[in-house]
């Protein structure tokens, strides 16, 4: 085995068994990961200077193929309902069977830290066969000095093989790909899937599992800071705005997709972002799109045309497009990651039924039955599966990537909600004038117009009506927005249609939120909407 680069001698991947590998190329930079991926074939330059990946059958997430091991330290502390098992002894078939794999082969090391509160980071090793995955994690999470590199000592290791291929009979997988998560070893094995984005949520999973035993609360989320110092949250799961509408020129960017919340405010899990491109363009998100013409920025599954310029309207391949940059490539980001509490929380819906309201203000039990709720719709190509938006509950907006029980994450909101005296507000960024298919996408220009309001202030002061099903408050009107679209039932050709898509939405929130029912207070459940009979 040979190593190359600056690491900690003493904490070397020999010590998780990996002694037999090739060359062990640790902490290379971008240009040095750019001429690795292009000499082994696994990318492209764009015309820009950009890097394109693609990444095969998987163009998303495997939610189904990811397990957590349940042992003695796991059995009482992981919601199992969500989450499936694999035993120690499974896991430690897959581990052999990885580093059998691994054996002679060269391998790309990162290490990075996850969380960028000093209190709370997580030193995260990542070990990858792909060049351009080390690149990406690199860009993706938070990247030590020199100084730190040199005694840094990992207390999680990822290792990501792509090329690996379970046996379900013998590893109890489901396929031949595998996501396994070991909580007591801070061990995250992924194979068969070449799909970037399984390792960074690995190392949001593994912080969803430790952090609110220090009574830090983990969030899928964006942030952003204002100019008088108010930060704000962004909840909402893939494909619903959250990196585009955190991406403000008028505000600092904390993060785009992970933080915490803790004593002293919140923090990014990240160093980068990793943004969804499809029909990107630079007319409505201009800073995203100058990060797909920069050195050092990787696109997923993004199409070239004949002169290699990236073409963000072709979802031939996956719907599911994205780049991954570090974070400082947007102008306005922060250089910490971190901010105070949030003055507001937004909470991001991709309504598939064109029944919500652009936005409605909340009272902290409706913030709190929202959020474990988590209604939206999966956005085409986002998991492996979905081949056109359907509607979906995912509690705590993030369902896939929440070890503990819902009610963990949700009490823990609502203390910090009641403390810090937050505004919660209900953002649609999905389809009015119709359900998908027959209804247009919320036009993003009144989004932001709403969420600066929002944001500023200003929106309190508005007049409110209160919604018939679902009681939330809704603005009359708002300046600078079509009065029009603040009612959802008016923006349709047919308002008999919209009754029937409005009960049939109502009776989907009431019928998921029975499985939460014992562990909420006679507040939460009184913000439920009302059964479609009731709201005639």
């Amino acid at each position: 085995m040979k190593e190359i680069g600056i690491f900690n001698p003493a904490c070397g991947i020999g010590a998780i068994g990996l002694s037999d590998a090739g060359t062990i190329r640790y902490n290379l930079a971008a240009a040095e990961l750019y001429e690795h991926a292009l000499r082994l074939g696994e990318a492209n330059l764009t015309a820009d200077g950009a890097l394109v990946a693609y990444t095969g059958q998987h163009t998303g997430r495997s939610p189904k193929d990811k397990f957590i091991v349940r042992d003695e330290n796991t059995d009482g502390q992981v919601w199992w309902d969500n989450n499936k098992a694999i035993s120690p002894a499974q896991f430690d078939l897959l581990h052999a069977d990885f580093i059998a794999l691994a054996k002679g082969r060269d391998l790309f090391v990162q290490d990075l830290d996850g969380g960028a509160d000093p209190a709370n980071v997580l030193p995260v090793r990542v070990i990858t066969e792909l060049a351009w995955h080390s690149l990406f994690i690199r860009n993706l999470l938070i990247r030590p000095d020199h100084a730190r590199l040199a005694g840094f000592v990992p207390k999680m290791t990822i290792i990501d093989l792509p090329s690996f291929r379970a046996d379900p009979a013998r590893h109890g997988t489901r396929s031949e790909t595998v996501i396994a998560v070991d909580f007591t070893r801070m061990i995250v094995l992924i194979g068969g899937s070449a799909y970037a984005g399984e390792m960074k949520k690995s190392v949001f999973t593994v912080l969803n599992y430790l952090l609110p035993q220090k009574g830090v609360m983990p969030m899928h989320c964006s942030a952003n800071d204002g100019p008088d110092g108010q930060s704000a949250v962004f909840f909402g799961l893939s494909g619903t705005g959250k990196t585009t509408l955190s991406a403000d020129p008028s505000r600092t960017l904390i993060g785009d997709d992970e933080h915490g919340w803790g004593h002293d405010g919140i923090f990014n899990f990240e160093g980068g972002c990793y943004a969804k491109t499809i029909r990107l363009s630079a007319e409505a998100e201009p800073e995203i799109f100058a990060t797909t013409k920069r050195f050092g920025t990787v696109l997923e599954n993004v199409v070239l045309d004949a002169n290699r310029v990236p073409d963000f309207d072709d979802g031939s391949l996956t719907e599911n497009t994205r780049c991954a940059y570090p974070l400082h490539y947007i102008p306005n980001a922060s250089a910490t990651g971190r901010a105070g509490h949030p003055k507001n929380i937004i909470m991001l819906t991709a309504d598939a039924f064109g029944v919500m309201p652009p936005i409605a203000r909340l009272t902290p039990a409706q913030a709190m039955y929202h959020f474990l709720s988590g209604y939206t719709a999966k956005v085409a190509g986002t998991e492996r599966g979905v081949t056109e938006p359907e509607a979906t509950f995912s509690t705590c907006f993030g369902a896939p990537f929440m070890p503990r029980h819902p009610s963990e994450y949700g009490n823990l909101l609502r203390e910090l909600i009641a403390e810090h005296k937050v505004d919660c507000w209900l953002v649609n960024t999905g389809w009015t004038g119709g359900a998908y298919g027959v209804g247009r996408r919320m036009p993003i220009r009144a989004t932001r117009a709403l969420l600066a309001a929002a944001l500023d202030g200003s929106l309190k002061d508005a007049e409110f009506r209160t919604d018939a099903h679902f009681g939330f408050e809704v603005p009359v009107a708002v300046p600078g927005v079509d009065a029009a679209i603040l009612d959802p039932r008016s923006t349709w050709a047919d308002g008999i249609a919209y009754d029937r898509q409005a009960k049939r939405l109502v009776g989907m929130f009431v019928d998921n939120f029975g499985k939460f029912e014992a562990h909420v207070d006679e507040h939460v459940l009184g913000a439920a909407p009302r059964l479609a009979e009731a709201a005639e």
